[in-house]
This record gives structure tokens, sequence and C-alpha cells, in this order.
């Protein structure tokens, strides 16, 4: 069993890798800084789960489209996609860069997509696997000064519903989870229990797939 994680981070991420790892999934870490990747992969060895960071720009859409491919090929029994990128720089609609726009959506938005679309083909040709989106708050109700990170996560809430409706006659379960409030631990937004909803979700039986939980 794999699960390729896109956006490794010290938050979600790590806890989602701790997660499905102790379930015995290989974790596949995406993120942009090799050397970060590669203290995780010891760090989960340590405790006994097996973990491969795949150094990869997600604002680079060309390479990353590249990066996805390639782990597609390499990886044809990947089990779940769990797409945890996020990224945003405070600023208003009316004050924000194009420049500064298209960066924070292809990371929020258009990278999912790409990763996405490299690993359907994986699932339908076996009629079953799971795709998780990381969603937030922000696409419900954006802050003016969130207005890129609103956009990104709205298109990405939008993106679970019609991929759901693709998805489920294939066997695809597709799920978002979408986080209204600051993950820090030891709060009710602690990333050890946001992993937990994710296992939960990845438990469900067909017939009670959820596509989206509202955690606030």
């Amino acid at each position: 069993m794999k699960l390729l994680l896109i956006g490794m981070g010290p938050g979600n991420g790590l806890s989602i890798a701790r997660r499905f790892g102790r379930e015995g999934f290989h974790i596949l870490m995406v993120a942009r800084n090799k050397a970060k990747l590669e203290q995780y992969v010891s760090d989960l060895a340590a405790e006994g789960i097996l973990a491969t960071g795949i150094p990869a720009d997600i604002a680079d859409e060309k390479a990353f489209k590249e990066a996805m491919q390639q782990v597609a090929a390499e990886h044809q029994d990947i089990t779940i996609l769990h797409y945890n990128a996020s990224a945003y720089n405070p600023a208003t609609p009316s004050g924000i860069s194009l420049e500064v726009l298209h960066s924070d959506l292809s990371i929020n938005l258009i990278g999912a997509i790409i990763a996405v679309q490299a690993v359907f083909p994986l699932m339908k040709s076996r009629k079953r696997g799971t795709i998780f989106l990381t969603g937030g708050g922000t696409a419900l109700q954006a802050p003016a000064m969130l207005a890129s990170l609103g956009m990104g996560k709205a298109g990405l809430r939008n993106l679970a519903f019609s991929l759901a409706q693709e998805c489920k006659p294939l066997g695809i379960h597709v799920a978002t989870l979408t986080i209204s409030g600051m993950v820090q631990p030891g709060t009710k937004f602690d990333p050890d229990l946001i992993a937990e909803k994710f296992w939960t979700l990845y438990e469900q039986a067909r017939d009670n797939w959820e596509t989206e939980v509202i955690w606030q």
C-alpha cells in the first residue's frame, strides 16, 4: 500500500504520514526541500515507517507535471493520493499582484489537478483508490486579506465535488476535509486529530462515502 502525500511538512503532513504509516502504508512524500525530506525519511524510519522523499516544486507547473508522471510510472500501485499543499500571501483582491496570485493558485489548486491527472488512470484501471484534498475554511468565508488562499481553496473544494461525481462510479473515493481554523497542536485543530479524521474517511464503506467534512 502506498500513499502519495503532496505537501509534506511539520503539521498535517507529518501527522498524516505517521497515522497511515503505522497502518503499513509506504509514504511517498513530495515537497520542495530535499534536505527536509531526507530528515522526515530518517525520523519516520526511526518509528518503523517506510517513507520516500520526492523533491518537486509545485509552483513550477511543467516540472511538477513531469515529476508526477514519473512517480505514477514508478509507483503504479498508489492506493491514496493526498494533496496537502497550500500557500498564501496576504493581500486583498484589489491589491494582489497577478504574479503572486498565479503562484498561489499553482500550489493551492492547479497542482492538485496535475496530481489527480497523473494517478487517475492507475486507480481507474484497478477500479479502486482514494483521493484526499486538504481544504480550508477560506473556501466558505474568505477574509479580504486572504484573497488568493480563498480563491484557491474554493476551487479545490469545487474540484472535490466534481471529481467525486466522476470517480465514485469507478470505485474511487474522493473527499475533502474543510479545516475552518488554524492548525495547531493541543487544539481542536491538532494535526493528529485531522490525520485521524482522514483515516476514518479512508475506512468508510463505499455506501457511506463522504465527499466533504467541515472541521470547525
